[in-house]
């Protein structure tokens, strides 16, 4: 009998954020799959054992998710990932690969979901607070209202011509290209906001962009409104 795998999302940072279900998902898991060779440097895992305790017993498989954009490297790690998760479920083992925020929303385990479901494996998403609800949360404002538009934008590519479309922009992974996003925020007529490390203990919140500094942390969300 195989195994069973899980996409479960752990919320944006704040270890309360995680559902009832994303636990009891992770405690009664027998493998833990992590974005990282190691765990004490992979955030998702550094969030979730503060709900889970019980995840610093637990055997990890630690699959290589390396920060590029290179397609050919990515097909590389993201098949290396789904085989060796394979080779668990195949004995048997229930796995729980963990993400930041939801695992529907720009996360890489999606690739891994992909192949591991196409070779017939059985696979579930656990849900996970996405990180621009958490944001609008944290400043104790809404998102959209009536008939408001929301856009979720990778803010890594070319965003300039995104935040014209009507309604609610929210700007995901700015972090390397804060300067360019920060130039081409200051040219338009939009009011916004920008918290950084949501949920965790270095969080920070801009209200003025021009406050926001270039070496932003990759976890870095800004939301902007038509004023």
């Amino acid at each position: 009998m195989t195994g069973k795998l899980y996409g479960v999302g752990v919320g944006p940072g704040d270890p309360e954020l995680l559902t009832l279900k994303a636990v009891r998902i992770l405690e009664s898991s027998d493998i833990i799959a992590i974005p990282n060779s190691n765990k004490e440097k992979c955030v998702a895992y550094k969030i979730a054992v503060q709900s889970v305790p019980s995840l610093e017993e637990k055997e990890m498989l630690c699959i290589s998710m390396p920060m590029t954009k290179d397609k050919d490297i990515l097909k590389k790690s993201h098949e290396e990932g789904a085989k060796a998760i394979i080779e668990k479920l195949n004995q048997g083992k229930k796995i729980s690969f963990i993400t930041l925020g939801d695992p529907t929303i720009y996360s890489t385990y999606l690739y891994i979901h992909r192949l591991v479901l196409g070779e017939g494996y059985d696979t579930e998403i656990i849900s996970g607070i996405p990180s621009f609800c958490a944001a609008a949360a944290r400043i104790n404002e809404g998102l959209v209202e009536n008939f408001d538009e929301l856009h979720v934008i990778p803010a890594s590519y070319q965003i300039r011509d995104a935040l014209s479309l009507p309604g609610t922009k929210v700007l995901m992974k700015s972090g390397k290209k804060m300067n360019e996003v920060r130039e081409i925020l200051k040219g338009t007529e939009s009011d916004s906001v920008m918290v950084e490390n949501c949920g965790m203990k270095n969080e920070k919140v801009y209200r003025d962009i021009n406050d926001i500094k270039d070496d932003s942390s990759y976890y870095s969300l800004i939301i902007v409104k038509e004023k």
